[in-house]
């Protein structure tokens, strides 16, 4: 059994079981490399700081930058019995260079260390994330420009309410995702913060130079209180919360894409590339992408309340319970930017109906607001006219009509303001176009939208 680094105090050897239930190896060794840059940060600095030679500190950083090689070229394996990442470099330097490598953990915890591993991974993580969100913006927005005039019908309780266009349908995606990426930015700002330096919970006694470590490893100053540091998950049930608000936008988008490529819709035909068959019906074309995407949903909201729930209880300073972290972030990680990976190019390559959307938003009275509107332009207040207008609709109910079919004698039967420019009124084309003001669905208004969001994306 190979000897713990920690079991001076021990007089046998861990049980096999606890061994294997105890060990994080499987799962935190993607920490790797942020482990070893701060322990070539905290190396550095104990030399600097005459805590250990210079040569020492020479020689671990040196040994550290080879097995960082090894790692990468998969020629080292990683020993459960070493517990954890932390553990397994900390042997695998030992090994390498003897007692000098003993010395790298003066004035640090495995407490202090794995905080600073963490908020190091989830800051690359949340650039990457950010990047693919920055992708999506990208082609939605060119969606969105491809798609100015493409009339469509936009939705209350799921029934027909008023025209609009796709483009502005997809401009309302590009407002949330906006959201999420400044949420990420939030998240990464509030997180770097360097915890190196807290020890296990109460500092040390070594003069370290926390702010010297933090600068060399980019982060904008130290935590304030080691209590806190070491014991502090904020930052990723924070970032967990907003993976899931991404993936909820995700997730409502793809229920649209799933209605959308329906027959009963038509109103788009996902890319071969991005749907997939029947084992046994030979005419099917399934939205298979975006019903995985809308079921993984659930996944990172899982992952929220499964850190939520394990740091409900914790006293200070840091427990054991808190390894418990890194599943359910690594898996949220994943999670969302395998989504991300591939919705983006869904998007991008499904083809649109346009004649069919514009059939879509001629049915189900969604002009009917504007023939209100007209009578309220012609002097009537709008509880009168929506009054009239709601006995249009049961009239044209009863008569197997659209507002667009009624005669005018038929209008001038329900109020006699109405005249022959009523017909142009509730064009479905007109109707999108008087609704110039900013934020709707008018081609202009619209085409504003996608360049502000277009120099905010280049920003």
């Amino acid at each position: 059994m190979t000897e713990k680094l920690w079991g001076g105090r021990f007089q046998k050897g861990t049980d096999k079981v606890v061994e294997d239930f105890h060990s994080s190896i499987r799962f935190d060794q993607r920490l790797y490399r942020q482990d070893i840059k701060g322990s070539i940060a905290h190396a550095r600095m104990l030399g600097r700081q005459d805590i250990i030679s210079l040569d020492d500190a020479s020689a671990i950083v040196k040994c550290l930058e080879d097995i960082l090689a090894d790692i990468e070229a998969g020629i080292v394996e990683f020993d459960v019995s070493a517990e954890d990442i932390h553990m397994n470099l900390e042997k695998l330097l030992t090994e390498r260079v003897g007692e000098v490598g003993k010395k790298l953990h003066t004035g640090r915890s495995r407490n202090d260390q794995v905080a600073l591993d963490i908020r190091l991974y989830l800051r690359d993580e949340i650039e990457e994330t950010s990047e693919l969100l920055r992708d999506l913006l990208k082609t939605l927005l060119e969606r969105a420009e491809e798609n100015l005039e493409t009339i469509m019908p936009g939705y209350t309780h799921l029934q027909k309410a008023q025209p609009i266009t796709l483009a502005h349908h997809l401009m309302a995606y590009v407002q949330m995702f906006e959201r999420d990426l400044s949420r990420l930015q939030d998240c990464a700002r509030r997180m770097n913060l360097s915890p190196l330096g807290s020890g296990a919970l109460a500092g040390t006694t070594f003069p370290l130079d926390r702010e010297g470590v933090a600068e060399e490893l980019a982060f904008d100053g130290i935590t304030e209180n080691s209590l806190d540091a070491v014991s502090d998950r904020d930052f990723a049930i924070e970032f967990c919360s907003s993976a899931s608000l991404i993936m909820m936008h995700l997730s409502r988008f793809c229920e649209e894409i799933i209605l959308w490529s329906s027959q009963e819709f038509s109103f788009i035909e996902l890319d071969d590339a991005y749907a997939t068959g029947s084992s046994m019906m030979p005419q099917k074309k399934n939205p298979d992408v975006a019903e995985l995407i809308r079921g993984k949903t659930g996944r990172v909201y899982g992952s929220l309340m499964a850190l939520l729930t394990v740091m409900k209880s914790l006293p200070l300073a840091y427990n054991k319970d808190m390894q418990e972290d890194k599943e359910s972030l690594f898996d949220a990680i994943d999670t969302v930017k395998g989504c991300l990976t591939v919705f983006t190019p869904m998007i991008a390559t499904m083809t649109v109906r346009k004649e069919q959307m514009k059939e879509g938003a001629k049915g189900g009275f969604t002009n009917a607001t504007d023939v209100a509107d007209y009578l309220v332009k012609k002097g009537l207040s709008f509880r009168e006219a929506h009054e009239i207008v709601g006995k249009m609709v049961f009239l044209c109910l009863e008569k197997g009509l659209s507002l667009d079919e009624l005669s005018l004698e038929d209008y001038q039967k329900c109020s006699p303001i109405f005249t022959e420019d009523i017909f142009d009124a509730i064009d479905v084309v007109r109707c999108v176009n008087d609704r110039q003001v900013p934020g709707g669905p008018a081609v202009q208004a619209v085409l504003s939208s996608i360049k502000k969001a277009q120099e905010r994306l280049e920003r």
